[in-house]
């Protein structure tokens, strides 16, 4: 899992590195149209064509089309902020599906999992505040609209897991996104450079290899234990941050990433005590009943679940 992380990292940085050149829906397409042959290569080798048969077209043409979004609005984000107020302020997602799973998948959220949510909204809320007369930065709000959009992609997966498979839901919508994010940005399609072709090349393999050690990690251990490790992406961002463009963290963004992984980690809690008192209380009745209970949660408890380990930003991302 830590892995992972770091691969998703490196990946960010390499659209933010693009992003200074090419416009964000560019990079966007370059995203996606790098990484899918390769993850199709994989599939092949795995024998698992069979695997990709979509049975749920609408959701995937809806999940696909939020993808575009959701990365769109990273890559600017990204390119007007730091690696590290970006990915704070990213961060808040996993609270964000804690909140619309009471919508969306008619879950129960107790007080102190709604306090939680509250407090860590009030972490985002200390980062997006910019010095001078605006109240909120456009690679903010970027970051904050992102946050949501993958927090609903994330949520939508439950709902495909019922009828699709794994692959399926993580190819499909990545084809929607190389398709719709290629057309939106023909008009202003800015030549590549040969300067940037190790750029994009380790776009397109980071991509690919962090989905696999995602999946492989989800494969081998439950979420409540992966989701806390997910945070060390921070340190990632601002050790590219300090490395490559020799920026330092703020103390409004350290103060507001504290108060989100804080809060973060406090509903994680929560959740893996009320997953562990539903099975104590039914597990009698139905030994099956808190196995299910736990695969209902594993959305709400982590961004990048369900489809063992799929990065919603990228169908993301």
């Amino acid at each position: 899992m830590l892995a992972a992380v770091a691969t998703f990292a490196v990946m960010d940085l390499s659209m933010k590195r693009l992003v200074e050149t090419y416009p964000a829906i560019q990079v966007t397409f370059l995203r996606g149209v790098t990484s899918l042959p390769l993850l199709l290569a994989a599939t092949g080798l795995l024998g698992r064509w069979g695997d990709l048969v979509p049975r749920r077209w609408t959701l995937h043409l809806v999940r696909g089309l939020l993808s575009v979004f959701v990365l769109w609005a990273f890559v600017y984000a990204v390119k007007l902020l730091s690696l590290g107020d970006a990915y704070a302020i990213f961060m808040s997602a996993p609270l964000v599906i804690t909140a619309l799973s009471v919508p969306m998948l008619g879950e129960r959220v107790g007080w102190r999992r709604w306090l939680a949510v509250c407090v860590g909204l009030i972490g985002v809320l200390v980062i997006l505040k910019p010095s001078g007369n605006n109240w909120i930065s456009l690679g903010g709000l970027a970051a904050l609209a992102a946050s949501i959009g993958y927090a609903i992609n994330a949520l939508t997966i439950r709902i495909l897991s019922r009828s699709d498979t794994a692959d399926a839901t993580i190819v499909w919508p990545l084809v929607i996104l190389a398709a719709a994010s290629g057309f939106i940005a023909l008009p202003a399609w800015v030549p590549l450079r040969l300067e940037h072709a190790a750029w994009i090349a380790t776009l397109g393999i980071t991509g690919a290899l962090a989905q696999h050690l995602m999946t492989y990690a989800f494969r081998r251990a439950t979420p409540a234990v992966l989701a806390p490790l997910e945070y060390t992406a921070l340190a990632w961002a601002m050790l590219f941050d300090y490395v490559v463009w020799a920026t330092t963290p703020s103390l409004r963004m350290l103060a507001g990433a504290a108060i989100i992984v804080a809060s973060g980690l406090y509903v994680f809690q929560r959740e893996r005590r009320v997953a562990a008192r539903h099975s104590a209380t039914v597990g009698l009745q139905d030994p099956n009943a808190g196995k299910d209970f736990s695969q209902r949660r594993r959305v709400a408890e982590v961004g990048r679940t369900e489809s063992n380990g799929e990065d919603n930003r990228t169908l993301g991302s």
